[in-house]
């Protein structure tokens, strides 16, 4: 089969998680050939500032450039563990406090400040390799979609995955019922998603593009067919996720 073409990716679970991710399903399931530096567990943070990670992601974009194969697209899967685990719960005020629910003034220093400088560090980088090299080529990122915190982490510990990751700051902060768990997660992936389409308005990003995933998994009485647990989807579940990447890019403009 004739290759859709080559991605270069970094990111988290979504693009390395055991057996089946995002990236897998695009080379399986959409022909795509990938080069990818994505780790588990990672944080936005750690991609735009930790030791190497960043120059190890563009030097397999400087290196494709130089061969004169440059890639089809960049993509970049961050941010969900920044907010994610055990520091969760330092989102949330008390279910008996009066100002019960998300804590917003640290919701907005941590997702539109700290994960919005790191995701813009990091696709400044990008940028300027690209730039130097010819032009700007296409990036994707994603804001993730809608959890349910049911308690459920990665069934065979390891790769940095245990969980689970938000029902423990629920159940501390006093949140018991689920719809209201689904509501407020929810609340936050929207705030997260709202911030990346915000910095993606700036003029030095408009070869960047935001592909919504909210609602493309169900949060209904289906949802295991579609959750492998808190934070991951099935293999089903990734395969529509890859869809929706694969989509985007299909209809990238040409450079």
């Amino acid at each position: 089969m004739k290759s859709a073409g080559i991605l270069v990716a970094e990111g988290d679970s979504w693009f390395n998680y055991p057996f089946h991710d995002v990236l897998s399903e695009l080379e399986d399931r959409f022909g795509y050939d990938i080069s990818s530096v994505a780790h588990a567990g990672d944080q936005i943070e750690e991609m735009a500032y930790g030791d190497g990670q960043l120059l190890a992601f563009t030097r397999v974009i400087e290196k494709l450039l130089r061969r004169q194969t440059p890639p089809k697209a960049i993509l970049l899967s961050g941010g969900g563990n920044d907010v994610a685990g055990a520091q969760f719960s330092m989102f949330l005020n008390h279910a008996l406090s009066p100002i019960a629910g998300l804590d917003f003034p640290i919701l907005e220093e941590v997702i539109n400040t700290r994960i919005q400088t790191a995701f813009a560090a990091v696709l400044t980088a990008v940028t300027k390799v690209c730039g130097d090299l010819g032009n700007p080529m296409p990036i994707l990122v994603h804001g993730y979609d809608y959890p349910v915190p049911d308690g459920r982490g990665f069934w065979g510990g390891g790769w940095g995955l245990p969980g689970p990751w938000l029902e423990p700051g629920f159940r501390e902060k006093g949140f018991k019922a689920m719809d209201l768990r689904i509501s407020m997660a929810r609340n936050l992936i929207d705030r997260f998603n709202d911030m990346l389409q915000q910095l993606l308005k700036l003029s030095e990003f408009q070869h960047v593009h935001y592909v919504n995933l909210r609602g493309t998994l169900s949060t209904g009485a289906d949802y295991k067919n579609w959750w492998d647990n808190e934070l991951h989807p099935t293999h089903q579940g990734f395969t529509k996720i890859a869809q929706m990447f694969d989509n985007v890019i299909k209809n990238l403009p040409s450079t």
